[in-house]
Protein backbone atom coordinates (compact mmCIF):
# COMPACT_ATOMS: atom_id res chain seq x y z
CA UNK A 1 0.00 0.00 0.00
CA UNK A 2 2.25 2.31 0.94
CA UNK A 3 4.29 2.02 -3.06
CA UNK A 4 0.70 2.79 -3.99
CA UNK A 5 0.62 6.07 -2.21
CA UNK A 6 3.95 6.91 -3.32
CA UNK A 7 2.84 6.80 -6.67
CA UNK A 8 0.04 8.94 -6.30
CA UNK A 9 1.60 11.61 -4.69
CA UNK A 10 4.95 11.54 -7.16
CA UNK A 11 1.97 11.56 -9.80
CA UNK A 12 0.07 13.99 -8.35
CA UNK A 13 2.75 16.19 -7.88
CA UNK A 14 3.83 15.80 -11.75
CA UNK A 15 0.42 16.39 -12.95
CA UNK A 16 -0.05 19.70 -11.60
CA UNK A 17 3.56 21.05 -12.86
CA UNK A 18 2.16 19.67 -16.40
CA UNK A 19 -0.91 21.65 -16.07
CA UNK A 20 0.97 24.72 -14.78
CA UNK A 21 3.46 24.07 -17.64
CA UNK A 22 0.98 24.61 -20.12
CA UNK A 23 -0.65 27.46 -18.58
CA UNK A 24 2.42 28.66 -19.11
CA UNK A 25 3.05 28.50 -22.39
CA UNK A 26 -0.31 29.47 -23.56
CA UNK A 27 0.17 32.53 -21.91
CA UNK A 28 3.64 33.39 -23.05
CA UNK A 29 4.34 31.27 -26.14
CA UNK A 30 2.98 31.03 -29.62
CA UNK A 31 4.45 28.62 -31.56
CA UNK A 32 3.21 26.02 -34.65
CA UNK A 33 4.04 22.88 -32.50
CA UNK A 34 2.93 21.94 -28.93
CA UNK A 35 5.51 23.60 -27.27
CA UNK A 36 3.46 22.68 -23.28
CA UNK A 37 3.52 18.92 -24.21
CA UNK A 38 6.76 18.83 -25.44
CA UNK A 39 8.80 20.37 -22.92
CA UNK A 40 7.16 18.54 -19.99
CA UNK A 41 7.58 15.20 -22.16
CA UNK A 42 11.54 15.78 -23.14
CA UNK A 43 12.18 16.97 -19.22
CA UNK A 44 10.51 14.20 -18.12
CA UNK A 45 13.02 11.80 -20.28
CA UNK A 46 15.61 13.60 -18.80
CA UNK A 47 14.59 13.46 -15.16
CA UNK A 48 13.93 9.84 -15.65
CA UNK A 49 17.39 9.25 -17.27
CA UNK A 50 19.05 11.15 -14.07
CA UNK A 51 16.74 8.79 -11.98
CA UNK A 52 17.37 5.44 -13.86
CA UNK A 53 21.19 6.22 -13.31
CA UNK A 54 21.40 7.40 -10.21
CA UNK A 55 19.07 4.14 -8.20
CA UNK A 56 20.59 1.42 -10.71
CA UNK A 57 22.42 -0.79 -8.66
CA UNK A 58 21.40 0.79 -5.42
CA UNK A 59 19.03 -1.44 -3.48
CA UNK A 60 19.42 0.59 -0.31
CA UNK A 61 17.53 3.35 -2.31
CA UNK A 62 13.99 2.82 -0.96
CA UNK A 63 11.60 1.11 -3.15
CA UNK A 64 8.20 4.06 -2.33
CA UNK A 65 11.00 6.86 -3.06
CA UNK A 66 11.97 4.86 -6.25
CA UNK A 67 8.43 4.71 -7.66
CA UNK A 68 7.21 8.30 -6.53
CA UNK A 69 9.76 9.73 -8.05
CA UNK A 70 10.17 7.57 -11.80
CA UNK A 71 6.78 5.38 -12.01
CA UNK A 72 4.88 8.30 -10.31
CA UNK A 73 6.58 11.99 -10.52
CA UNK A 74 7.83 11.14 -14.23
CA UNK A 75 4.45 9.71 -15.28
CA UNK A 76 2.45 12.09 -14.28
CA UNK A 77 4.59 14.78 -15.41
CA UNK A 78 4.87 13.26 -19.45
CA UNK A 79 1.76 12.54 -20.98
CA UNK A 80 1.76 10.19 -24.55
CA UNK A 81 -1.85 10.77 -24.67
CA UNK A 82 -1.60 14.17 -24.63
CA UNK A 83 0.96 13.84 -27.83
CA UNK A 84 -0.91 11.71 -29.83
CA UNK A 85 -3.73 13.47 -29.53
CA UNK A 86 -2.40 16.64 -30.81
CA UNK A 87 -0.99 14.97 -33.75
CA UNK A 88 -4.46 13.29 -33.91
CA UNK A 89 -5.36 16.97 -34.40
CA UNK A 90 -2.45 18.14 -36.99
CA UNK A 91 -3.31 15.09 -38.99
CA UNK A 92 -6.80 16.08 -39.27
CA UNK A 93 -6.19 19.79 -40.61
CA UNK A 94 -3.41 18.25 -42.83
CA UNK A 95 -0.95 19.47 -41.03
CA UNK A 96 1.42 17.20 -42.31
CA UNK A 97 4.82 18.87 -41.82
CA UNK A 98 3.83 19.88 -38.50
CA UNK A 99 3.06 16.44 -37.12
CA UNK A 100 6.25 15.18 -39.08
CA UNK A 101 8.15 17.48 -37.49
CA UNK A 102 6.94 16.92 -33.99
CA UNK A 103 7.09 13.46 -34.07
CA UNK A 104 10.64 13.10 -35.17
CA UNK A 105 11.53 16.20 -32.88
CA UNK A 106 9.89 14.42 -29.96
CA UNK A 107 11.01 11.13 -30.24
CA UNK A 108 14.71 12.24 -31.14
CA UNK A 109 14.45 14.92 -28.26
CA UNK A 110 13.36 12.08 -25.77
CA UNK A 111 16.20 9.77 -26.69
CA UNK A 112 18.47 12.66 -26.43
CA UNK A 113 17.41 13.51 -23.20
CA UNK A 114 17.38 10.10 -21.35
CA UNK A 115 20.64 9.80 -23.03
CA UNK A 116 22.10 13.08 -21.42
CA UNK A 117 20.11 12.33 -18.22
CA UNK A 118 22.34 9.29 -17.66
CA UNK A 119 25.34 10.54 -18.58
CA UNK A 120 24.88 13.80 -16.40
CA UNK A 121 23.81 11.31 -13.23
CA UNK A 122 27.52 9.50 -13.70
CA UNK A 123 28.74 12.79 -12.32
CA UNK A 124 26.55 12.55 -9.15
Amino acid sequence: MQNVLAVFLGGGAGAVLRYLTGVLALRYLSVNLPAATFAVNIAGCFILGVLFAVFFDRPEVNTSLKLALTAGFCGGLTTFSTFSFEMFEMLKNAQYLQVSVYLILSLAAGLAAVWIGVSCAKFV
